[in-house]
């Protein structure tokens, strides 16, 4: 049906309404008047077609008033746009061609801008096309000063007193809370600050007594810096000055401090040093308290710019080498091992995908010459390494997955049975364990007693098409959080309403995803992103598919880590559970496009097989 064009818009209205859309409200006001006459102005009717998937576009689309449905190619409704909506970016960005099917729903006035306006708008203006292309962008990739913010250094929980408060107060705070200075406030502002030196020269070397007012020696209206600064600043500053606290303020408010050995500790923290102090160490306690110290690696390593991939196996290395470490410590207590035997790990860990959040997830592959007097040695193992690995942060697994467990100690031929019985009776648990433990990854043994078991099952499970079709079904169970009305669907009760579990439902489909393409491609990388790559490289996913996916999960992953990597400044401990009222209009547009991308390939997958009733 044709597109018939409407009664005119006054140029005065139409700047009006596009200095409320974003990114269009960031232009300077002489950009926007020579933009606005460029948009022509489309009638549509209800049920009537604005485009189909595969088609040419036309150009860039923005809802005046009306309703618009967006379906994928399998005629999933995926989102119900309304006035300031824009859609056909994401085509347009990809070589011009529709990437979903267009549809008003009801009477709807659409703003078009034609796809040559909207190339010479994304080439004149930086902020749009940050806006438009949805496609992750790469980031720095050092660690050091001059890429993270004084917010990713500073101590977010500064101690604080009054200015009448004694000299001899502030000088047992400082010691209570072992530090070398304290803010004096009045109502969250900085009013000064005082320091050991300041107790040193100006109370003890001039003789005045304890009682003696903060106020009269502090200094006043010291040197601070916003959350803003980079790191550089914060040392340049101390250099030039010669001091060793910054305070960080905003609006007048005290945000928190930077020392000399806030800095310090930030340039020392790396996953290198983690590791090897963890190499070095003689029992848990001592690895302990090294990985105590990954919270502000993560800060770091995010704070530099890191890929999440690159953040995830970093700290997931640390995690490989605290379990070695256990491995080579339980053997130096019990004595050799009595026949050869393989740890694995499953799960993120498995995956290599660690935040700062992660739990435990092992078993044990024995050497099939093992026998039931062998288990008391490997039972003692399992258990000095999992109760190790609790110790260090990673907590025991809620259901039980655990080389502890007597069912995930077994030798090769009961996997091997493990792995035949849930292929061939893919029953819901089997499904479930099968998804867990197709991510498994040796971690320490003899390697040797997983190469022929991983080569097996994924021959025999990509061969079982019934067993491929329920793992398919089973992942599609976890959906992103998508509100038709272009929103969320937050979490609705509880603890954590009104926020998006990014983890079950942010990253947990896309690991579902890449797990199946891993199946119908015998791909034994276990890593959700090699997944992706290598299924494509296969055939198992198209290569737009794999290349939208990708920066989706990019986009998502990155967010989360962002997310964890914030609270732990704020001296929370990380979740993944993320407010969107947290997030610029922005970044919940790009996200929410990202989750689109995810339910799109998802839809995919589902029609792509026969589906299970």
């Amino acid at each position: 049906m044709p597109i018939s064009e409407t009664k005119p818009i006054s140029e005065t209205d139409l700047i009006r309404f596009l200095a409320s859309v974003h990114p269009y409200d960031s232009l300077d006001p002489e950009v926007l008047q020579a933009l606005a006459p460029k948009f022509q102005l489309l009638s549509i009717e209800p049920c009537e077609k604005i485009y189909d998937l595969g088609q040419a576009l036309a150009g860039l689309y923005l809802v005046h008033h009306g309703e618009v449905e967006v379906t994928d190619e399998n005629g999933m409704a995926i989102s119900i746009l309304g006035p300031r909506n824009s859609f056909g970016e994401r085509g347009l960005t990809r070589g011009g061609r529709a990437a979903t099917s267009a549809q008003a729903t009801a009477a709807t006035v659409l703003l078009l801008l034609p796809r040559a306006d909207f190339d010479a708008l994304m080439q004149a203006e930086a902020k749009v096309a940050r806006f438009f292309d949805r496609r992750r962008p790469e980031g720095p990739k050092q660690n050091g000063l001059t890429t993270c913010r004084a917010e990713d250094i500073m101590a977010a929980t500064p101690v604080t007193c009054s200015a009448g408060l004694t000299c001899q107060g502030a000088a047992q705070l400082m010691r209570q809370h072992h530090i070398s200075s304290v803010c004096i406030t009045s109502d969250e502002s900085l009013e000064g600050i005082l320091t050991t030196r300041d107790l040193t020269e100006k109370l003890l070397a001039e003789g005045l007594p304890f009682s003696t007012p903060v106020s009269q020696i502090m200094t006043p209206d010291p040197l601070s810096l916003p959350p803003s600064a980079i790191g550089s600043d914060v040392l340049h500053a101390m250099m030039e000055r010669h001091i060793g606290h910054i305070p960080v303020v905003q609006n007048g408010k005290l945000m928190g401090i930077i020392t000399q050995t806030d800095l310090t500790r930030f340039q020392a923290v790396s996953s290198a040093e983690l590791v090897s102090a963890i190499a070095r160490a003689e029992s848990s306690a001592e690895m302990a308290k090294v990985t105590a110290e990954i919270p502000r690696l993560l800060v770091q390593l995010v704070a530099g710019g890191n890929r999440h991939e690159v953040v995830t196996r970093l700290i997931t290395d640390i995690a490989d080498t605290v379990t070695r470490r256990l491995l080579t410590l339980a053997e130096a207590k019990l004595g050799p091992a009595p026949v050869p035997y393989l740890w694995l790990a499953c799960g993120s860990q498995g995956r290599q995908e660690q935040t700062g959040v992660s739990d435990q997830d092992n078993c044990l592959i024995l050497a099939d010459e093992a026998t039931v007097e062998h288990d008391a040695y490997f039972a003692a193992l399992a258990d000095f390494v999992c109760d190790g690995l609790n110790a260090c942060g990673y907590v025991y697994c809620p259901g039980d997955m655990m080389a502890s467990n007597p069912r995930w100690r077994q030798p090769l031929q009961v996997w091997r049975d493990y792995f035949g019985s849930w292929i061939t009776k893919p029953v819901p648990e089997a499904q479930m364990l099968a998804s867990v433990m197709f991510d498994l990854r040796p971690i320490g043994g003899d390697y040797a007693l997983f190469d022929g078991l991983q080569a097996q099952v994924l021959a025999s499970a990509s061969d079982n098409s019934i067993f491929v079709a329920h793992m398919t079904s089973n992942a599609l169970k976890h959906t992103p959080p998508l509100g038709l009305l272009r929103g969320f669907a937050t979490i609705r009760s509880g603890e954590h309403r009104n926020t998006l579990d990014m983890k079950h439902n942010g990253v947990v489909p896309v690991t579902d995803l890449g797990r199946i393409y891993a199946l119908q491609a015998r791909i034994p990388a276990v890593n959700t992103r090699a997944r992706l790559e290598a299924g494509a490289a296969a055939g198992a996913i198209s290569p737009s598919g794999a290349r939208d996916l990708m920066d989706a999960y990019d986009l998502i992953a990155q967010t989360r880590l962002e997310h964890q990597a914030d609270l732990i400044r704020r001296s929370e401990a990380p979740d993944n559970y993320l407010a969107p009222s947290a997030l610029s209009d922005f970044e919940r547009s790009h996200l929410r496009d990202a989750f689109v991308v995810v339910k799109t390939m998802q839809s995919a997958l589902g029609h792509g097989k026969s589906m299970l009733s």
